[in-house]
């Protein structure tokens, strides 16, 4: 495996075997084949001559599984074991690896990754398979159709030998526009409960190179003084204090006037150089605000008319007909600025090389941005800049901002010098939770309506929130009518049937730089709509499943699919029937394709502190191509959502955040939660997205749960809203 290389890398790596297979497609997504990787376009798979065999991954990997997967897709179409292949990164080009779901951008996220490479890899796999099988049915003088690859090896006709046997004249033989892909029937890895993680092994001893692990010969690492309030500039800097520290190099401030960058030998001496560093700043045009400032601002905006009728209801009859209901449900929800808080702290390394090009190492979550960037900094066109995508420690979105914003600090730190040494940047964790991105602050206003019979007769939904959307470039095309679908995502589009239903939404200012984070929007959304339904059922004394079940009734693959994890996981979660003394709360979401219901089961009390005793998961992502996968990511999700429910938020005391570390931004503990099952729903769909659809359920879930001790959580964490955690 090899899970660092470069547009350059990648052609050098090709050149070094006598003869290579490439198979891919061209930009237009039609099927190409090639002996020479520069000769196509987009190769997503490659087979030299000895029967190794590279997939080629376009999305990079950040411990969710996109090494494995499209590997698995490859490896199945081709007909070689999970043994037989190898994963490298593709170059960056957005041309060539566009992600589909994105248009013309390269990169990773929206939990994409499986559903916009299903068919891209499994048709690269079906034609190499072909290719060579015709290569040797034409050696062989046999029907091709006689003929299969099964390990490695090429079978039929009482004949066998290595594919690689074949390579060189399977490169002259056309690919399909549609190759034959294997019947789910022959599917022997797709699916396979037993197929483990490619990259497992590597992480386990030492092999696999993160970007903090590069360390190129002669290289400077850089770290910023920062700013400790969002847009606050640099008026002077003292160094001399700074220079009394062994290794440090020199200072400067970067020419934005946004910190000072500290150059040294080694990391230790970047941070201890950097913290004796004294700035003055110029503070005139910085953020200011509080966090109950912010706060306040949000309740504001839900109390008057919202900018913007997200589904263009009648408002007022909406309006009415709550308020002539029978029985009337009403909440007002408050979620505050949360980090990303990634394990490996943000990094990347920048060299320049002998030729005039520009490298950068990174776990480049979005390659196009910091590719579009450097052609404008260093003034150079794209096919002089090259990302060597690496291995990273997580990311939550962290590392797939608008503006690009590490690496073009990265770039700039490099520009200040003469270039003739490599500059390796690095974040430490109090950067990132002081001086980073956070999920925006927002609110939620819900009224429901409620008829004689107990069902729902009208539903009054207002949000307000700090757009992620707008001010970026993504603006264009990911606000329309002024309405930033990231802020209500999972409440205009839910799958349940409610007549009456009216969304409004205001902007509010943003207090700090905001990004989206696991599962964006839906990470609110969700938990006002589940617990909003587990009130109005509790309202009218119904069973909280049989009460959505009842919403989930009207046909459509939407409600059906949501309907039936929701019935699986109250099967396998023994709902209504927890262990004596326990409580069990339940919540069902779709999220970015995929359909994930959770059933929370705890014990204790609110005086003695609560304790998750259990969390069992439905999960519908379509084909769940690696099982095993599926299983972790949900596991993962649900810790993310819960932990941060329970205890996290990013505070602000005149602009400055006061959190710095994990002490006091506490992570989930092991010991929270004492067991996690998942069931995978069977499917026969083309699979969608695992990253984050586990989130959003997680916390209602938990929220429901607390709520039969009789406390109804309505802003987050709970931990300083009437909830303590054993």
């Amino acid at each position: 495996m090899n899970a660092s290389i470069s547009r350059r890398g990648f052609l050098k790596s090709a050149a070094a075997t006598t003869a290579v297979l490439f198979v891919g497609a061209t930009a237009d997504g039609i099927a190409a084949a090639s002996g020479r990787a520069d000769a196509m376009l987009n190769p997503f798979v490659k087979i030299d001559s000895h029967g190794n065999v590279v997939a080629i991954i376009k999305h990079f990997e950040k411990g969710q599984g996109p090494a494995t997967g499209l590997s698995t897709l490859i490896a199945e179409e081709l007909g070689v074991t999970m043994d037989q292949i190898e994963f490298e990164f593709a170059p960056s080009n957005p041309e060539l690896y566009n992600n589909l779901s994105f248009g013309p951008f390269q990169g990773t996220g929206g939990s994409t990754a499986m559903a916009n490479s299903w068919m891209q890899y499994r048709t690269a796999g079906a034609n190499a398979r072909e290719m060579l099988i015709k290569a040797a049915a034409n050696a062989w003088d046999v029907d091709a159709a006689t003929l299969d690859i099964q390990a490695g090896m090429v079978i039929g006709s009482g004949k066998s030998a290595p594919l690689g046997d074949f390579v060189v004249a399977a490169a002259d033989i056309a690919p399909s526009e549609s190759p034959r892909l294997r019947d789910p029937s022959e599917w022997k890895i797709i699916g396979n409960e037993t197929t483990r993680r490619v990259d497992s092994p590597i992480k386990v001893n030492g092999q696999a190179k993160f970007g903090m692990d590069l360390h190129l010969p002669n290289q400077m690492v850089v770290m910023i003084k920062r700013t400790p309030q969002l847009g606050g500039l640099v008026a002077s800097y003292d160094d001399s204090s700074a220079k009394e520290v062994k290794g440090f190099i020199m200072a400067m401030p970067l020419p934005t006037n946004h910190g000072v960058a500290v150059y040294a030998e080694n990391t230790w001496a970047a941070m201890q150089a950097r913290n004796a560093i004294e700035v003055d700043w110029d503070m005139s045009g910085a953020e200011k605000r509080s966090s109950a400032e912010v706060r306040d601002e949000v309740m504001t905006a839900l109390d008057a008319a919202p900018v913007y009728n997200v589904n263009k209801a009648d408002r007022d009859a909406v309006s009415a007909s709550v308020d002539n209901a029978a029985t009337v449900v009403e909440k007002t929800f408050y979620f505050p600025l949360l980090a990303h808080a990634p394990m490996e702290p943000l990094n990347c390394t920048i060299e320049q090389t002998v030729e005039g090009d520009i490298v950068l190492h990174d776990g480049a979550q979005m390659p196009t941005g910091p590719h579009m960037a450097y052609q404008q900094i260093f003034q150079l066109p794209p096919e002089k800049i090259h990302i060597n995508t690496m291995l990273t420690g997580g990311s939550f979105g962290r590392r797939a901002t608008p503006d690009a914003d590490y690496q073009v600090e990265a770039a700039l730190a490099f520009v200040m010098t003469d270039r003739s040494r490599p500059v390796k940047l690095v974040w430490d964790r109090e950067d990132d939770i002081r001086g980073g991105y956070y999920r925006p602050a927002t609110g939620h206003k819900v009224r429901v309506g409620l008829d004689p019979e107990g069902n729902i007769a009208a539903w009054e939904h207002q949000v307000a929130g700090q757009s992620i959307m707008k001010g970026t470039p993504f603006e264009s095309f990911a606000v329309q009518d002024g309405i930033d679908h990231s802020t209500v995502e999972g409440l205009a589009d839910n799958p349940y049937t409610i007549p009456n239903m009216s969304v409004g939404l205001t902007d509010v200012k943003k207090a700090t730089t905001v990004l989206w984070w696991r599962s964006v929007g839906h990470t609110h959304t969700a938990y006002v709509m589940e617990v909003m339904m587990d009130m109005a059922a509790k309202a009218v004394g119904r069973d909280p499943v049989e009460f959505r079940l009842a919403y989930l009734d009207v046909g459509g693959e939407d409600a059906e699919r949501k309907a039936g994890v929701l019935k699986l996981v109250a099967e396998k979660g023994n709902w209504g029937q927890p262990a004596a003394g326990n409580v069990q709360g339940i919540a069902v979401h779709k999220s970015f394709g995929s359909y994930v219901a959770e059933i929370v089961e705890i014990s204790g009390s609110l005086n003695d502190g609560i304790q998750i005793e259990k969390v069992t998961a439905a999960v519908d992502c379509g084909i769940a191509v690696n099982p095993d996968i599926v299983r972790a990511q949900t596991e993962g999700a649900i810790g993310y959502g819960i932990g941060h429910a329970m205890r996290e938020q990013i505070t602000l005391d005149g602009g400055t955040v006061e959190q710095f570390n994990f002490p006091d931004y506490e992570p989930l503990r092991i010991s929270d939660i004492k067991s996690i099952e998942t069931y995978i729903v069977p499917s026969a769909v083309a699979p969608t997205g695992i990253g984050e659809p586990g989130t959003p359920p997680a916390a209602p879930a938990l929220a429901n749960a607390v709520a039969q001790l009789d406390v109804r959580i309505a802003e987050l964490p709970m931990r300083d809203n009437g909830v303590s955690f054993a």
